[in-house]
């Protein structure tokens, strides 16, 4: 059952009319190219990308609950590189095999399923034709020691093509030390994914310790995402993934790179939908999609954790959400439930663009 407005705002609490009520006096949503059900041919049939790749594109936008909506709910189980598998899979056991991922992924009802190269390929003959493969082609892997943070290939862009994938994705720590190899590792990827018909996702993340100034951490500041966003579309990603906003201010705590004051004064404000629209705007005005990810599970306020960030993610103008742990980290009925309720706010009509 599909939940209602009024439902949705139960979720929401205190802090309803807040979001659901909110105006954006930022950046106007008339300049935005926003989710609709003919968003391929609306913005990607006037792009260098070829027919098999617009093809691509359509299948992960024509599957699962939100089909032909413009709006995507995709599930990504990668945790067990980027996180361990004891870390990931330890809370809810039954995800250690791979069909029950890509099981959990069709239940629920999403677009597409992103996982590695283990997974999606071991039950590739079984699945593959039954929703659209999202193939993570790098990882940081979590077991050296001491640990180091460094997206390393895992595997190649024709191994993901040869499996069936619908799209490859990748990540980018945009501001480290290796975020130059790593650009141009992932720009010759996707060149290549482009040319081979497969879409682009990548995972727009900032990786500094620099950005931690006087206690205070801006790795999920509006400014500074909103740059990864646009050095990320820059290799022509399709759909980025980023963190959700929650302050801004970044480039003005750290004193580097640069920035404007119009980017504080009139191109955001405090209200996490116009931070948000920030990261919009610096995915080409919404031409490439924004998904923002779900986050860790934080237990029972999963549901309404999830439903506040869809919200969010909606009214700023975005494409959808990508949640894996908040699904996958509890019983398989528990987790379906939370996906459709992030795709019911998708779903909702009364949930506008502010």
């Amino acid at each position: 059952m599909t939940l209602q407005l009024s439902q949705i705002a139960d979720l929401l609490g205190d802090k309803a009319k807040y979001y659901l009520e909110h105006t954006s006096t930022t950046i106007d949503k008339a300049a935005l190219h926003l989710p609709s059900a003919d968003f391929v041919s609306q913005i990607f049939a006037d792009s260098d990308r070829n027919i098999p790749t617009l093809r691509s594109l359509q299948n992960i936008f024509g599957t699962g609950r939100l089909a032909n909506t413009g709006f995507v709910s995709i599930l990504p189980i990668d945790q067990g590189i980027e996180h361990s598998a004891g870390a990931s899979f330890a809370p809810n056991p039954i995800y250690f095999d791979p069909e029950n991922i890509v099981r959990l992924a069709i239940e629920g009802g999403c677009n597409a399923v992103a996982s590695t190269f283990g997974v999606l390929g071991m039950v590739g003959r079984k699945y593959a034709h039954k929703i659209p493969f999202v193939v993570k082609i790098n990882h940081n892997e979590f077991l050296s020691y001491p640990n180091k943070f460094d997206q390393i290939l895992f595997g190649s862009v024709q191994q993901a093509w040869n499996m069936g994938a619908a799209a490859v994705g990748a990540t980018i720590y945009f501001g480290s030390q290796e975020s130059d190899r790593q650009i141009q590792e992932i720009s010759e990827a996707f060149q290549l994914a482009h040319e081979l018909g497969m879409a682009t996702i990548l995972w727009c993340y900032t990786r500094n310790n620099a950005f931690k100034v006087d206690g205070k951490d801006y790795h999920e500041s509006a400014d500074l995402t909103g740059q990864a966003n646009h050095l990320g579309v820059t290799i022509q990603a399709d759909i980025i993934k980023q963190k959700q906003p929650t302050l801004n201010g970044g480039y003005l705590a750290t004193k580097h790179g640069k920035t404007h004051q119009k980017v504080y004064s009139e191109l955001t404000s405090e209200h996490p939908i116009d931070l948000c629209r920030y990261q919009v705007a610096n995915c080409y005005m919404g031409r490439a999609g924004l998904i923002n990810s779900g986050g860790a599970s934080s237990g029972a306020s999963d549901m309404a954790e999830a439903v506040t960030t869809a919200v969010i993610n909606k009214r700023a103008g975005g494409m959808g959400l990508i949640s894996g742990r908040k699904a996958f980290q509890r019983p398989m009925k528990e987790g379906i439930a939370v996906l459709n309720a992030i795709q019911d706010v998708y779903l909702c009509s009364d949930i506008t663009v502010a």
